[in-house]
């Protein structure tokens, strides 16, 4: 439940939402405290094997807690300045897969250092040809003996270069339709055979890139689920992924948020131009829009449930979200703040997320793709043609 209360004081806009959680008494806030006492400077391990890291999994990788037990968990962690693992395909996509669908075996495994942040992972999904159609991807995997042979490409993979390994999709049987010969497999990222190619981006950096596949071998039980079922897996994955690319700051849960622009506005000391002043009120909406929506998937969550079209509808939002927020703070600084001149907003951060932000509503399944879901799963409307 929240209680949302907005204030303006003349171009000053004041705004917070109160999350009512249980005050200091609360046994649940008081076990994480004592723990904290305790660990005043966990390792990611740590955190990991006191269910702290992904609270809402099942015992023994998380808590099994309630939406309310993991805002109480979070507020904690903030209040005492603890950090989670670093690892957000892993924790965020790869590992609730894995406890989803995988054996007792892989779960004992990979699970473990997911959550720590010991072993990173990546995502081997997109092709070069298949991107928003998905199912359409070349990649094959062809059984010789005991191991499955992977040859093809990918590309957009965040963090390939950095990770331990990968959830790979791939064709393993070319003669049924395109959804239903697919499978997933877990791909070590120091297979004989895989090239990494890191792609340079307009910002500088190097977030994504090129993976090709020449006669990689993976051994059988690097098949997660059934094989040939990949396509149920990846639906699991892609709702994961579309919660997690929501989440938190405005490029796919990383970096500045509304919030935080709404702040540097106010230590300004507000927005004269009434057009500007609007568009900060809009972001804000946004934000407190998004917190709500965020609420829900935490409920559906607590009843077991895999994340649905709901996480289409909230990616939509938090990708068109994130690039009014970079827009209007680059608007904001106007041309000194562009040029790098000393302004109140810190135009490091905001230029450099204006121009990542121009990724948002493509990458993780663009905002075409994720309304044909919405479209077809929430409204009922009819299919897009030539998609089964």
């Amino acid at each position: 439940m929240f209680v949302v209360e907005v204030v303006t004081r003349g171009n000053t806009i004041l705004g917070r939402v109160n999350h009512l959680l249980p005050g200091d008494e609360d046994e649940r806030r008081i076990d994480v405290r004592r723990w904290l006492a305790d660990n005043p400077r966990p390792s990611g391990r740590q955190l990991a094997e006191a269910g702290y890291v992904a609270p809402h999994l099942p015992a023994p990788w998380g808590l099994g807690a309630d939406p309310i037990h993991q805002l109480i968990i979070d507020d904690e962690l903030k209040r005492a300045g603890v950090s989670r693992p670093s690892n957000a395909i892993g924790i965020g996509w790869a590992g609730p897969t894995i406890v989803h669908a995988g054996t007792e075996e892989q779960k004992r495994r990979y699970v473990p250092k997911i959550l720590s942040g010991e072993e990173i992972w990546c995502q081997l999904f997109s092709e070069p040809e298949s991107g928003s159609d998905l199912a359409s991807l070349r990649t094959r995997a062809v059984l010789d003996g005991d191991e499955w042979v992977v040859n093809g490409q990918k590309i957009w993979t965040s963090g390939a270069q950095h990770s331990k390994f990968g959830i790979l999709l791939a064709r393993t049987d070319p003669d049924a339709p395109k959804h239903r010969g697919i499978t997933y497999f877990i791909c070590p990222m120091d297979a004989p055979g895989i090239e990494v190619r890191p792609i340079r981006e307009m910002t500088g950096g190097e977030t994504f890139n090129e993976v090709f596949l020449t006669d990689v071998r993976l051994s059988r039980d690097a098949v997660v689920g059934d094989v040939n079922d990949g396509w149920r897996l990846a639906k699991v994955t892609l709702g994961n992924e579309r919660v997690s690319l929501s989440t938190g700051g405005i490029l796919w849960g990383h970096g500045p948020t509304a919030m935080n622009l709404v702040d540097q506005v106010r230590m300004k000391g507000g927005v004269a131009d009434p057009v500007l002043r609007r568009r900060v009120v809009d972001v804000w909406m946004e934000h407190q829009i998004l917190e709500l929506i965020r609420m829900r998937t935490l409920v559906a969550r607590l009843r077991g449930e895999q994340p649905g079209p709901e996480a289409s509808v909230r990616k939509v939002l938090a990708d068109e979200h994130g690039q009014h927020v970079a827009a209007l703070a680059v608007d904001l600084m106007g041309a000194e703040g562009v040029l790098g001149a000393d302004v109140d907003i810190d135009h490091a951060v905001w230029t450099g997320a204006f121009l990542f932000s121009q990724a948002l509503t493509i990458g993780g399944g663009t905002g075409n793709v994720q309304r044909n879901i919405v479209g077809e799963r929430v409204l009922a409307l009819p299919h897009e043609p030539g998609i089964v």
